[in-house]
């Protein structure tokens, strides 16, 4: 059992509640011919200000961020349409982490789900959005125009949930994410699996998610 004491549990929703779009990207790259992981290659090629990080700031369309995504996919070496890789977003829910929501919820834990997204609402699908309710605040990239890594997404998340950041446990699968939330106090867990990543938040919360 931890040592230290939380009030809120943050998530982020693809790969950590969902299964991983990377599984996705990878299906899609094995079926048009095209080495695995090519497509998280071309969004880590200027993060901050590629295709991929405007669109999850709102600030293009989609029908850009199709046309931009080819530009660059094609400069790598595989025109990918930018249509193709948002069609592999959301992966399918994990009913264990909807499960454990709901039993950190009636411990009394505020949760926030933290999410990079596009021009669409993570509600759309009816999994994913009887999934959302159970979250007591729902931060979304394209509607608050910042995006993790960026500093200022953590901070309006810590203001909107009321809780300090020490006081904060940190769920996403991507270290990028995680490291300015563990510089500014958060406790981090880095999602591998399901069973792993509750393993770890049982530890830290003192209560049985399973």
């Amino acid at each position: 059992m931890s040592t230290r004491s939380f009030d809120a549990v943050f998530w982020d929703f693809g790969g950590v509640v969902t299964t991983s779009p990377f599984e996705a990207f990878n299906a899609y790259e094995e079926s048009h011919g095209i080495p695995k992981d090519f497509i998280r290659g071309v969004n880590t090629r200027n993060p901050d200000t590629n295709a991929w990080a405007q669109i999850e700031r709102q600030e293009i369309s989609a029908e850009v961020f199709n046309d931009l995504f080819a530009a660059e996919s094609e400069a790598l070496g595989h025109r990918v349409p930018g249509a193709d890789v948002l069609g592999c977003l959301y992966g399918n829910v994990r009913p264990e982490m909807v499960n454990a929501l709901n039993i950190i919820h009636d411990n009394g834990l505020t949760q926030a789900c933290l999410t990079n997204n596009v021009n669409r609402s993570v509600e759309e699908r009816s999994d994913v959005s009887t999934a959302m309710t159970i979250f007591d605040h729902v931060i979304e990239s394209s509607k608050v125009g910042i995006r993790k890594p960026e500093p200022g997404f953590y901070t309006l998340a810590c203001e909107t949930a009321g809780v300090a950041a020490d006081r904060v446990v940190f769920l996403d699968d991507l270290g990028i994410n995680l490291k300015p939330a563990r510089a500014m106090g958060m406790a981090t867990i880095k999602v591998v699996s399901a069973d792993q990543a509750l393993g770890e938040l049982e530890v830290l919360l003192g209560i049985s998610l399973r």
